[in-house]
């Protein structure tokens, strides 16, 4: 899918084009009113250009179907001053709600549920909470839907546990969206930007969902961290593990593992896999996702992938591991991880990236270390917006 025909000729007439109506106040889609041919011809120009001093950018993967790719989708709640209950994103650079009805870049059966939530509490009179006052019961509503499965999660994000008419709530949701698979209720009494709070209890169903990615199933309960472009993501994890050139016999480590996604597909193509990460809730589901899926050549463990590479090679030595995957966050890696890295010095190093400035500044410190980018990869994860994901292949230069 490389080359002449890969996905970049997919994307060279695009859907027909359409504007939200609400695009200037949202600011999310830093896209609007471009053709997709000329958004990926931008992000690719924008990659290349940063990553010129390390390495060629091969090609940019981009969708097919650019729109309703997003299968996590967040509303927050808010009442007017005349008492009308809208529901949508925060204003950029803001906490004014701006009401948002459809959007064109979301799953449009979880927007079709949040309008029912909203309808459903108007009728059962539920209070709206005021982030002002810190007065209301109901703050937001996040549904997650199975890509593949089609399972859909609702979550129920409230200042307190205690919802009156719960039972009936229940029914009344399920009756307009039978298909909903699991609802739970999140408890977020505090003050703070985010979303979900601590205490969480299914009222309906399992209180997770799960779907196939590369073909494994995951488990995905209301807090996993797990990519909202299910279709990309398996374009990206397919390109690193090409570009990993596995041939069965490596030992390969997941740093930054997560629920176990990258490591996980990789470990039919290598001898074995170490999946390191520090949030314990994560490392519980990609244990739990292994089992699921009878994976039995990866272990995960929990702590800090930095610490755990310099035991390692302290340990084992030098070359311990033969290839190292490292998805880090919007800010990158810092000098410790990535000393650790060299120090455990393995012979590949398979860098996928969410922030190409961050990739950039991060293959300054790789070069000056003995590792050396090939290749580099720009996949389109959030059409419309201005994010854009990256895969480069970095080599251990010989001795």
């Amino acid at each position: 899918m490389e080359g002449k025909k890969s996905k970049e000729k997919e994307v060279k007439k695009g859907p027909k084009l359409a504007v939200c109506p609400v695009t200037k106040k949202c600011g999310s889609c830093a896209y609007q009113g471009v053709p997709y041919n000329e958004q990926v011809k931008k992000k690719k120009k924008e990659v290349a250009k940063l990553l010129k001093p390390y390495c060629e950018v091969k090609g940019i993967l981009g969708m097919e179907n650019p729109y309703e790719y997003r299968n996590k989708v967040h509303a927050v709640f808010a009442r007017l001053k005349n008492g009308t209950i809208i529901s949508g994103t925060y204003e950029a650079n803001s906490h004014r709600v701006v009401a948002v009805d459809s959007c064109m870049i979301e799953n449009q059966k979880a927007d079709a549920i949040i309008r029912s939530v909203r309808e459903l509490a108007k009728s059962f009179k539920i209070k709206i909470y005021d982030e002002d006052t810190g007065y209301g019961l109901l703050r937001h509503v996040l549904v997650r839907v199975g890509h593949h499965s089609g399972q859909i999660m609702v979550v129920l994000v409230l200042s307190n546990p205690v919802m009156p008419g719960k039972n009936n709530f229940v029914k009344a949701l399920l009756k307009l969206h039978p298909e909903i698979t699991t609802i739970v209720v999140n408890v977020n009494d505090k003050k703070t930007s985010m979303v979900l709070g601590d205490k969480e209890k299914p009222i309906y169903g399992k209180g997770y969902i799960e779907d196939t990615l590369c073909g494994l199933t995951f488990r995905i309960s209301p807090k996993s961290f797990y990519q909202i472009n299910t279709e990309q993501t398996e374009v990206l994890y397919k390109k690193a593990i090409k570009l990993a050139d596995l041939k069965g016999k490596e030992r390969v480590l997941d740093a930054y593992c997560g629920i176990g996604t990258i490591g996980m597909a990789a470990a039919k193509h290598a001898k074995e896999v170490i999946g390191v990460e520090l949030n314990p809730d994560a490392v519980k589901d990609a244990r739990a996702n292994a089992k699921i899926n009878g994976v039995k050549n990866i272990q995960f463990y929990q702590n800090d992938a930095g610490k755990f590479m310099v035991q390692m090679a302290a340990q084992e030595g030098k070359g311990a591991i033969d290839v190292v995957f490292m998805d880090p966050p919007r800010a990158g890696s810092d000098e410790a991880f990535m000393s650790s890295v060299v120090k455990l010095a393995p012979k590949k190093v398979v860098y996928v990236s969410c922030n190409p400035e961050t990739l950039a500044r991060d293959l300054a410190y790789f070069k000056k270390n003995g590792y050396e980018a090939k290749e580099a990869w720009a996949v389109d994860m959030f059409p419309f917006t201005s994010h854009v994901e990256t895969v480069c292949l970095l080599s251990r230069k010989a001795q």
